[in-house]
């Protein structure tokens, strides 16, 4: 398995446990083909320009050891959920 971090957005109109549950859904994705090493609620900040009619955004970070069949399910599933504003995930080399 490769370690990889992604970084995603979450809408900054969301309560906590709305965003909670969004973090524990893609915990869970990762889960069911890899393993989770630590996930961190950034906090809300603001963007440096308006995503989709949005000015903050809160800011999640997940470091995870997974295949790349995982981490293309991942992708598809973020891509297509409407409280995410960005993603990106890399793979970590160091």
């Amino acid at each position: 398995m490769r370690k990889y971090e992604v970084l995603f957005i979450v809408r900054s109109d969301l309560d906590q446990e709305a965003v909670q549950a969004t973090v524990d859904k893609f915990a869970g994705i990762i889960a069911n083909g890899g393993e989770v090493i630590s996930q961190e609620i950034l906090g809300k900040r603001r963007l440096a320009y308006e995503i989709k009619k949005h000015r903050d955004g809160i800011y999640v970070l997940i470091q995870f050891h997974a295949q790349p069949e995982t981490v293309a399910e991942l992708d598809r599933v973020m891509r297509i959920t409407d409280e995410v504003i960005r993603h990106l995930i890399v793979k970590d080399v160091a």
